[in-house]
């Protein structure tokens, strides 16, 4: 749609990032995605918890999201996205997931360098539209302070740790954090976000996907600083166990509140699903920005956005 396009950076992981990314390889060619690596679960959690290295899961969704769709593009994205089907140790591995932690392994282990390289040369296969990065150098886990996450005690706050059980617990997740609590911030995502043009937040499961990347320290700091314009593209639906009941402005809130001093440019949300424009423009303003409502759902009714719908409204974003 754009000849070469903004400098832009993505941020998330799992299949709300794979949805943005999707859009946004068809409005510049100069994209770079930064992906959560707290995964704990399935064949990353597997794999994690076997070679210590980072979980690949999310890095190779990002990494299916932005290849083409010529021939060799929906080929390769069916690979690397293929999951073994076996009753033994291969069970439910991703192809991708093994071809990441092979190629660090024979780049030398899991050091900054070795990883990004890895990445890189996986994006060289593929045909990427765009570079793949994690967010820190080092696996690492959520920590949700969590209301009610025992039926039997509603009103009690706990804690629960790692992606997975954040992502279902049956209680309020009210706010998160990473162990260890300073990982160290992969230097390739940092020089991204202070090159980029625009920085983009969302779609995806808010507290273990899109505000991770706020708690790390130093990508904090670079996302707050960078002279780039932010974007935040906010979901379709709440996001069941963690979520479930917010409105689009409590997305915004909670954004705010884990970081205060973020500025946010504009926000883009589906006008099909925002039944409170006035108070979602109020959130909005609260951080800074503007609000674009645009159609942007599929039209089966799921809560799933359109790449090509998306794509239209990065377009228009990006060129305001």
């Amino acid at each position: 749609m754009i000849s070469e396009g903004p400098k832009v950076v993505a941020l998330g992981g799992g299949h709300g990032l794979y949805a943005s990314l999707s859009a946004l390889r068809a409005v510049t060619e100069r994209l770079t995605a930064v992906v959560t690596v707290a995964d704990d679960g399935g064949s990353s959690g597997r794999l994690r918890r076997e070679l210590g290295v980072l979980p690949p899961g999310d890095l190779r969704m990002a990494l299916a999201a932005l290849c083409g769709d010529d021939e060799w593009g929906q080929t390769w994205r069916d690979v690397v996205q293929h999951r073994f089907r076996s009753d033994g140790d291969l069970k439910d591995h991703a192809v991708g997931n093994l071809l990441i932690v092979a190629l660090w392994e024979l780049f030398g282990g899991d050091g900054p360098g070795s990883t990004v390289a890895g990445l890189d040369w996986v994006g060289r296969l593929l045909g990427a539209h765009g570079r793949v990065l994690p967010m820190a150098a080092v696996p690492m886990d959520i920590v949700a302070e969590v209301r009610g996450a025992d039926p039997a005690r509603p009103d009690e706050i706990s804690q629960v740790k790692g992606q997975v059980a954040c992502a279902s617990t049956p209680g309020a997740v009210l706010g998160v954090s990473l162990v260890p609590a300073d990982p160290p911030a992969c230097p390739e995502a940092l020089a991204a976000v202070e090159d980029a043009d625009w920085i983009v937040f969302g779609p995806g499961s808010w507290f273990t996907s899109v505000l991770p990347h706020l708690k790390v320290p130093a990508l904090a700091r670079a996302l707050t600083s960078s002279r780039a314009r932010r974007v935040v593209a906010l979901n379709l639906a709440p996001q069941p166990g963690e979520t479930d009941d917010f409105s689009p402005q409590a997305h915004l809130e909670v954004l705010q509140a884990h970081a205060p001093d973020l500025r946010v440019d504009v926000v883009l949300a589906d006008s099909g699903v925002v039944d409170d424009p006035e108070a979602l423009d109020k959130a909005v303003q609260a951080l800074g920005g503007r609000l674009v409502l645009a159609e942007v759902a599929a039209d089966d009714g799921s809560p799933r956005h359109e790449p090509a719908r998306l794509a239209q409204a990065f377009v228009q974003i990006f060129s305001e």
